[in-house]
């Protein structure tokens, strides 16, 4: 006979379209509460009943809460679920911290390094707030509008702590959300946060109307660069075959639903950047995280090409058209 699993009370701060997939998954199991910073739409979606801003295909349960008020989310929650773009984790962890308290559960399912510290999002969240049980990153090939409608899902929750990554599994898998648990935190953020921007080179890629032979080389050279500044940080290499590696990758740079990749096509049709970024209504995440790649790459010694060259685009005023001449033209090297 197995054993009951108790219901927890699990905050979810962001509602975005990340956000509210995972509100909505989370609420099959467990009193939800959502915590958004714009108090019109928490009006709105409490109306509504759904996010009709950034995920309008599905409704909200009425189990679900939403406020605007970040102690009413926090201060009953087991687990705090942070899901707010990498450049505001910080600010919104300050918020948040006077509510956490050592027995609380703290996830990151957010993409990035932070252009100031070049820490990753659990090396944010460790940073700003000292009391909590334990940081989890929850990542991995996940679009919020295949989620939503219960199409099959594996993510993955990584911790230095196995037993924390199982906490996390145990609480928030579902028949079509399945979890696996890693401890090589470094490698699956890194992963995470650098597919970004070799998604953009992937988008450019199409938005030239080059062929399948080039998406592949975009996505093979990609994940040999990511995976080299990944060993340096002390990551393991297996973790880049994984979920969270060649699988986050992948979809990130071929999929309708990935924003990076929409920003690339733009890129590749002639479109300037300013006026991209004014349209999108969510964030593009490659274009801050491009910056803390090459500074990484940097720091670590690193050779990354495609990163390099998507940094010369978005900042330096390289077109996008050049960036087949420039990757294809370098030394000849081995490939290993």
């Amino acid at each position: 006979m197995k054993k009951k699993r108790h219901p927890k009370t699990v905050a979810v701060l962001g509602g975005g379209s990340w956000g509210t997939a995972l509100a909505i998954t989370f609420s099959e199991r467990h009193k939800v509460i959502i915590w958004e910073f714009d108090k019109t739409q928490v009006e709105t979606i409490k109306k509504d009943r759904r996010n009709k801003k950034f995920l309008p295909i599905v409704s909200f349960p009425d189990s679900l809460e939403i406020t605007n008020n970040i102690s009413e989310a926090i201060e009953n929650a087991s687990i705090v679920v942070f899901a707010v773009p990498s450049h505001v984790l910080r600010s919104v962890a300050v918020l948040a911290e006077p509510y956490i308290n050592k027995k609380q559960y703290l996830v990151s399912v957010t993409k990035g390094i932070e252009n100031e510290t070049l820490l990753t999002m659990t090396g944010v969240l460790n940073d700003v707030i000292k009391r909590k049980k334990g940081v989890i990153a929850l990542s991995g090939p996940t679009h919020a509008e295949e989620l939503a409608k219960h199409l099959p899902t594996a993510i993955v929750a990584a911790s230095k702590s196995s037993w924390h990554a199982k906490t996390i599994q145990k609480h928030f898998m579902t028949p079509y959300f399945r979890i696996y648990t890693n401890t090589d935190v470094i490698g699956v953020e890194i992963g995470a946060a650098l597919k970004n921007v070799i998604a953009i080179a992937a988008g450019i890629s199409t938005g030239l109307n080059f062929g399948d032979n080039t998406l592949a080389a975009i996505i093979t050279r990609g994940l040999a660069e990511i995976r080299r500044l990944g060993i340096k940080m002390g990551a393991r290499e297996k973790t880049f075959s994984g979920l969270s590696g060649i699988g986050d990758l992948v979809v990130t740079c071929t999929s309708k639903y990935s924003r990076n990749r929409k920003l690339g096509v733009m890129l590749g049709h002639g479109r300037k950047l300013k006026d991209i970024l004014s349209e999108m209504t969510q964030i593009a995440e490659g274009v801050k995280n491009t910056i803390s790649a090459i500074e990484l790459s940097e720091k670590y010694d690193i050779e990354m090409p495609l990163s390099s060259g998507i940094y010369a685009i978005l900042y330096k005023k390289m077109s996008a058209r050049n960036l087949g001449h420039m990757l294809m033209t370098r030394q000849p090297k081995s490939e290993n």
